[in-house]
C-alpha cells in the first residue's frame, strides 16, 4: 500500500475494508484470464487479412487493452501460476504487445512504491497537460526501457534479451512471410505502444491532488465494461493484490466503508457517465 501518497486519515480507514478473500486465484482462474485477448485476435486478424480497417484497427486497440489487463495480473501475480508461469505470461506478451513486459513489470512495481515521488518514471505522464503526453508517448516505452535495462539488475536484464529475441521472431516471421496481417499487428501494436502514456497512465492519474487519492476511478457499469474494469485504478493502487476482475466487488466495499473518500476521488469519465 503506498503510504507516501494515502493521507493518515484514510489508511486508518483502509484498514476497516475487507479484501483479503478477494485474492485467491485457481491456476484455472487465470487460464481464463488468459483468454480474454483472443477472440479481439481473431476478429482483428480476419478483418486485416480482407481490409476491413474500420473493424481492425479498434479490435487491436482491444486487443492491446486486454493484453495489458492480462500483463498487469502477471507483473502483481494475481493469475495464480506462480512465479514461472507469470514470468512466461509476460514473455508471451512481449511477443504480442512488443517490447519488453519484463522491464514494464519492474518500473510499474517501482511505480507503485514511489507513485508522484520524482523517480516514478511510469507515472510522470500523469502530471503533464493531455496534449504533451500525446508528444511525449513515443518516448516514454523507450525512457521505461532503458530505466530498467539500467538499474534492473543482471536477472531482469535476461529476462528482457528473451522478449527482444521473441519480437525479433515476430518480425523476421512477418518478413520472411509477406504476410500482411502481421504487418498490420505490428504497426497496431507500435501505436498503442505510443499511446501507452496517455491511456494507461495520464487517463487514470491526471489532476489527483498531492494530498487526496492518489488514482483516479470509475463507477459506471457500462465504462467498466467496456475497459475491463481497468478504470477501478483507485482501488487497484490501494489494494494491488486484488485481481481486476474482483475490482468492482471491491469498491463497492470501499464505498461502503469510506464514502467520502470514494467521493473525492476524481472520475475517469466524467459525472454523468455514472
Amino acid at each position: 500500500m503506498e503510504a507516501a501518497r494515502i493521507a493518515r486519515p484514510t489508511r486508518h480507514l483502509l484498514t476497516r475494508v475487507a479484501w483479503r478473500d478477494l485474492t485467491a486465484m485457481r491456476p484455472a482462474d487465470g487460464v481464463v484470464e488468459c483468454l480474454h485477448p483472443l477472440p479481439w485476435i481473431a476478429v482483428a486478424w480476419i478483418a486485416a487479412a480482407h481490409g476491413w480497417w474500420l473493424v481492425a484497427f479498434p479490435c487491436a486497440f482491444m486487443i492491446f487493452l486486454t493484453a495489458l489487463r492480462l500483463n498487469h495480473e502477471a507483473i502483481h501475480r494475481n493469475l495464480g501460476f506462480g512465479e514461472r508461469g507469470h514470468r512466461a505470461v509476460l514473455h508471451v506478451l512481449s511477443a504480442l504487445m512488443l517490447g519488453s513486459n519484463s522491464a514494464v513489470a519492474w518500473n510499474h512495481l517501482h511505480h507503485h512504491t514511489h507513485v508522484g515521488k520524482p523517480d516514478d518514471l511510469e507515472g510522470k505522464a500523469g502530471a503533464m497537460p493531455g496534449w504533451r503526453v500525446l508528444l511525449y508517448g513515443p518516448k516514454f516505452p523507450v525512457e521505461m526501457h532503458l530505466a530498467a535495462w539500467r538499474a534492473g539488475g543482471p536477472a531482469l536484464r535476461r529476462r528482457m534479451r528473451i522478449d527482444f529475441a521473441l519480437n525479433a521472431a515476430v518480425l523476421a516471421a512477418t518478413l520472411a512471410t509477406g504476410w500482411r496481417v502481421l504487418a498490420f499487428h505490428i504497426l497496431a501494436m507500435l501505436i498503442a505502444q505510443c499511446l501507452t502514456a496517455f491511456f494507461a497512465v495520464w487517463i487514470t492519474h491526471h489532476d489527483c491532488a498531492d494530498d487526496g487519492p492518489v488514482a483516479r476511478t470509475q463507477r459506471s457499469r457500462l465504462v467498466n465494461m467496456v475497459s475491463y474494469n481497468m478504470f477501478f485504478h483507485l482501488e487497484h493502487h490501494l489494494f494491488p493484490a486484488v485481481p481486476v476482475k474482483r475490482l468492482a466487488v471491491l469498491a463497492e466495499r470501499l464505498d461502503a466503508v469510506a464514502p467520502e473518500f470514494t467521493a473525492s476521488a476524481r472520475r475517469v469519465v466524467p459525472e454523468g457517465f455514472d
